[in-house]
């Protein structure tokens, strides 16, 4: 059967307080979206921050009569925190399905394939990483994912070690490995990140002795052929000194997270360390490459 869907605007402090009176006039369920594009990446394990500036969805009846909803709305002040209401009528669908059905196997270079778990993987001899949409960053869809695994893509791997500073989900790690990379060190600070890279490399099957999942304190002293940092400017460029020194003479980095209007501070920081190559651009984002010097 069909759905009535009441569509609105509201801010963080007033979302609960919407939800529950909506609730309280019938709404069967209720769905909070970012407003502004502003994501909210990696929340610690437990936690469900909310963003500043949200779009409710709040599903009623398809018999529900629009204008007592509004009466109500008004005379419980609640119009006052608010705005851009708008009710629609919706068609009944499956909507796990529909959310499903809007990732597809993604391409990345020659032949490394993303694939959710639940579609068939579109080439049996390519190397394909299986992963899922979670909470921690990287499913490849964004810009800087896909830079970062280009780039792995065209690189050659077989027998390297890798580290993959900021693993988010894990995927640049996993797909180190599957590449060919003989250890790979998956760090992060956000415990989530932690979670997911360790779910995510079993379900690969790539979790034993060749990946280190753990926080950046593991690999202190580790030196390896390649480093990959897909995080943001700010951090790279007040890391360097650190992120530099896990890349070993003639090695080679890739670095990402970085907006089109960023390119250059960041490149200044690793000039005198690494002979860089031209940034590579992906809508805003950007990705720079480099390789280690010898002396």
């Amino acid at each position: 059967m069909p759905w009535l869907q009441l569509k609105l605007v509201t801010t963080e402090e007033n979302a609960e307080r919407i939800g529950d009176a909506m609730l309280e006039m019938g709404a069967l369920s209720v769905t909070l979206m970012d407003a502004r594009d502003i994501p909210i990446l990696e929340p610690a394990p437990g936690k469900t921050p909310l963003w500043q500036d949200i779009q409710m969805m709040l599903l009623f009846d398809a018999n529900t009569d629009t204008q007592t909803i509004l009466d109500r709305w008004q005379k419980n002040s609640l119009s006052v925190n608010s705005h851009s209401e708008k009710f629609e009528l919706i068609e009944d669908k499956d909507w796990e399905r529909e959310w499903m059905d809007r990732f597809e196997p993604m391409k990345f270079g020659s032949n490394l394939w993303i694939c959710p778990s639940w579609k068939p993987v579109p080439d049996e001899n390519a190397v394909n990483v299986m992963l899922d949409p979670g909470l921690a960053f990287g499913t490849g869809t964004h810009p800087t994912t896909a830079l970062c695994l280009e780039w792995l893509d065209s690189i050659d791997l077989n027998g390297k070690t890798v580290i993959d500073y900021g693993c988010g989900s894990g995927i640049l790690a996993i797909a180190a490995l599957k590449l060919g990379a003989s250890k790979v060190y998956a760090v992060d600070i956000d415990p989530q990140a932690i979670l997911a890279s360790k779910e995510n490399a079993k379900r690969n099957q790539v979790f034993d002795q060749r990946l280190v999942v753990d926080y950046p304190s593991v690999i202190d002293s580790i030196v390896t052929d390649v480093v990959v940092a897909n995080i943001l400017a700010g951090p790279l460029v007040e890391l360097a000194d650190n992120i530099a020194g896990h890349c070993r003479a003639n090695g080679m980095i890739a670095l990402s997270g970085i907006l089109d209007n960023q390119v250059e501070v960041t490149r200044e920081a690793y000039l005198k360390w690494f002979d860089m190559k031209p940034p590579a651009y992906k809508e805003e984002w950007s990705r720079l490459t480099g390789q280690k010097n010898d002396y």
